[in-house]
């Protein structure tokens, strides 16, 4: 199969991203000077306002950061719980359900953690990488396919806001494709930042972003969401806002083929991907056919044993001992794959090895998944060396923005489990999981590969088979990026309602006819997706060559998305 996009070249500096818009806005900050820092975050803002349908501005923003001196860190753009919500609310009161609306709120990440990283590794100040994201909020820009089929799927529930629906359904009806999408809220709120960072540019430029950051979580944006909050019977509070800061984490490290693989911990599901590519390696796929009926089955299993142990572990780390170095030993994935029958698909979970397991998993009551579209992904290489990963999300049609300011406060506590015994369940001041994973690899010829994807749990699936394209199969970046893909369903969801199809597993049409019957045959449960579907995920990598000098830049043609190089 040929790819439809070249693999882009650069001996400089590389940005791909989920918009294209987006890439050009950290390729110019590349190109005025910027390192991948200042890049990543104009990339990552921009998304917030270019993807308004899966990406909030004042939404989560896990970054992954590796500079030029080998200094590795990550930013958990993830914010906690109000301090005040009861943890048993959503037992006691919503039949152990999280409702849509303000009550799924925790405290907005992006914002922090963007200034985090200008603070800690950046050249620029946030009006400088900003600029962009406030242009194309005021001006406008063109409404893609994407965007004009999410707000026709959801445009009863746009309409359940009026805040929502004067952006997504103006003057009463759906935006088409080629019609301009104005923001015109958002632009002041970013705009209002920028201006505070002027005002206190003249003592340096962290007192700057100081400034912007206290705009936000401290000044007139902090008072308009906790006002809002508070009328709309929500828990957060100008407290919750004043307090937060992202949390600096190591990242979770480890070594395949000679390559060191980097995710961000517990607190997403970013070591699951490390898990099923341990599984993978130690179960004999090298030795398989690309995509052939026993490679993709014994993928689809080592997924399912990863997401069972994301299922029984993963959590706030701050809150709960999530045992990953056992999670990832070599005598635990052994014991794993022991369970793996080469000849049969397991119908369900395995079930769990080390500890309890979070009790029984009905089966989804629903005939499909709830396509979850939201997230977008940003990566960047510039020509010192340093690299960025960031997966900026919230969606927008399932809580109110806030009026006058055009943005959602996070809406991420779909992704906790009502029941607080749950190892994600709600708790104040808790995060939830995270599916959202920026990822990289220290490649064993001394490179650096930033990837990542929009997905929901499809993500750590597509960046696993798009990273073996490339490591194993030897691939270019851009022909492993639009190679068929599958998914499995075999595990409750991240998302309320926490929906669960045993066995199931979707599968792009590029896979034949003839491996999809053999996979039936072992007892998978297939269902055919579209050509080059976007709920395959969208995987955008730069990675980076020093024997050639060169650095390849990929973008996934599922989405509006696209690359740069120079």
């Amino acid at each position: 199969m040929h790819a439809t996009r070249p693999t882009l070249y650069g001996t400089r500096h590389a940005v791909s991203a989920g918009h294209y818009l987006a890439t050009a806005a950290g390729f110019s900050v590349l190109e005025a000077g910027g390192n991948a820092v200042d890049a990543g975050c104009a990339a990552g803002i921009a998304l917030g306002v270019l993807l308004p349908d899966l990406v909030n501005v004042a939404g989560v923003a896990p970054i992954l950061i590796r500079m030029a001196d080998g200094t590795v860190e990550t930013i958990a753009g993830l914010g906690p719980w109000p301090a005040s919500i009861p943890a048993n609310l959503f037992m006691r009161e919503h039949g152990g359900r999280i409702p849509d609306g303000v009550l799924r709120t925790v405290v907005p990440a992006a914002p922090d953690a963007w200034i985090t990283a200008l603070e800690r590794h950046g050249t620029m100040g946030f009006g400088e990488v900003a600029q962009h994201a406030i242009r194309h909020a005021r001006d406008g820009f063109a409404v893609y396919p994407l965007l004009a089929e999410n707000i026709r799927t959801h445009e009863a529930d746009y309409a359940r806001y009026p805040s929502n629906a004067a952006i997504f359904l103006p003057g009463g009806r759906r935006p088409e494709v080629g019609e301009r999408f104005i923001q015109s809220d958002l632009a002041r709120s970013l705009q209002y930042m920028a201006d505070e960072e002027r005002a206190a540019a003249g003592r340096g430029r962290l007192a700057g972003l100081a400034a912007a950051h206290a705009a936000f979580y401290r000044g007139d944006i902090a008072r308009e969401i906790a006002g809002f909050m508070a009328r709309e019977g929500g828990y957060l509070t100008m407290a919750d806002l004043a307090a937060y800061r992202s949390r600096i984490e190591p990242a979770v490290r480890r070594m395949w083929r000679g390559h060191e693989v980097l995710t961000c911990g517990p607190w997403c599901q970013g070591p699951a991907l490390l898990e099923a590519l341990l599984l993978f390696e130690r179960g004999g796929f090298a030795g398989m056919e690309h995509n052939g009926p026993d490679y993709l089955h014994l993928l689809t299993e080592c997924v399912k044993a990863a997401m069972a142990d994301r299922e029984y572990h993963f959590g706030d780390p701050a809150f709960i001992d999530v045992p990953i170095d056992r999670l990832l030993s070599d005598e635990h994935i052994a014991a794993r794959l022991a369970e793996i029958d080469p000849a049969r698909a397991r119908p369900g979970m395995p079930g769990p090895i080390l500890g309890p397991g979070t009790g029984a998993h009905a089966p989804a009551a629903r005939a499909l998944p709830m396509a979850e579209a939201d997230t977008s992904y940003c990566a960047v290489v510039d020509r010192w060396g340093n690299a960025f990963s960031a997966t900026p999300s919230d969606g927008s049609w399932n809580s109110p923005v806030v009026p006058g300011l055009g943005l959602i406060p996070s809406n991420r506590g779909s992704q906790s489990r009502p029941d607080p015994a749950h190892p994600c369940g709600v708790a104040p001041g808790k995060r939830p999981r995270l599916t959202p994973n920026p990822a990289m690899v220290v490649t064993a010829g001394g490179g650096v590969m930033p990837f990542g994807t929009p997905g929901g749990d499809v993500q750590i699936q597509a960046m696993l088979q798009v990273m073996v394209n490339i490591l194993h199969f030897g691939m270019e970046l851009q022909e492993a990026i639009e190679a068929p893909r599958i998914a499995s369903y075999s595990f409750p969801s991240s998302f309320a309602p926490f929906d669960y199809f045993p066995g199931r597993l979707a599968v792009e049409d590029g896979i034949p006819q003839s491996t999809r019957d053999a996979l039936a045959a072992r007892g998978h449960e297939v269902r055919d997706w579209p050509h080059r579907t976007w709920l395959a995920g969208t995987v955008e990598v730069v990675k980076t060559d020093p024997r050639s000098g060169l650095i390849a830049a990929g973008a996934d043609p599922r989405r509006p998305a696209y690359a740069m190089a120079s």
